[in-house]
């Protein structure tokens, strides 16, 4: 099989593995989130962060959830990691927000952050900080998850079907799973441009 065939199989592999309940549970938590006010923050790091950005986009104009993402303020996210260091840079951004138990944090990561490890500290940081103060955990991981699965209320482990390919997968099912969110129908509002728009 040549490598682009064996992505695609891989692809196909890992949709067919994921945990329709767990997903059918963040709709619900999500559903109850926005019915009570409260604010959806999407933590990332690399190209999750990239994915945070994106999602924050569709919850707020598909789903009309109220959401941010620390990543999208490169001044303070770049001020805060010189002056008190990287571990700190989401808990300190999420406490600024004044995080509460209305709120819920969605982590988008491939290893779902490990301290032992020093794998993206922050994510655990503002993990603990979302436990302390009772707010929702929702999460997108690979591998085993990390602490976002450690600690999280409704967390998507992406299957590993090849260990060569754990963060493309990884990063790759954050955006299909969160665009079935913002598709569903206890979750969307807004009708999105292409799919109302006359055919011609």
């Amino acid at each position: 099989m040549n490598p682009t065939s064996q992505f695609l199989r891989e692809v196909q592999d890992i949709a067919s593995k994921l945990d329709v309940a767990i997903i059918e549970t963040m709709v619900e938590k999500l559903a109850m989130l926005r019915d009570h006010g409260g604010r959806l923050f999407f933590l990332g790091v690399g190209g999750s962060a990239a994915n945070a950005s994106h999602a924050v986009n569709d919850f707020r104009k598909i789903a009309g959830i109220e959401c941010y993402a620390p990543t999208d303020n490169v001044s303070e996210l770049t001020a805060r990691t010189n002056d008190e260091g990287w571990a700190t840079t989401f808990s300190a951004w999420l406490e600024t927000s004044r995080l509460s138990d209305k709120d819920a944090i969605f982590v988008f990561s491939v290893g779902g952050g490990n301290l032992s490890k020093n794998i993206s500290p922050n994510l655990v940081e503002a993990l603990k900080l979302a436990r302390a103060r009772r707010a929702t955990v929702l999460g997108i991981v690979g591998r085993d998850g990390g602490y976002t699965a450690l600690v999280g209320d409704a967390v998507v482990i992406v299957p590993t079907v090849n260990p060569d390919h754990i963060t493309p997968h990884a990063e790759a099912f954050q955006a299909v799973i969160w665009h079935l969110l913002v598709s569903h129908p206890l979750l969307k509002k807004s009708q999105t441009k292409w799919e109302g728009a006359v055919p011609a």
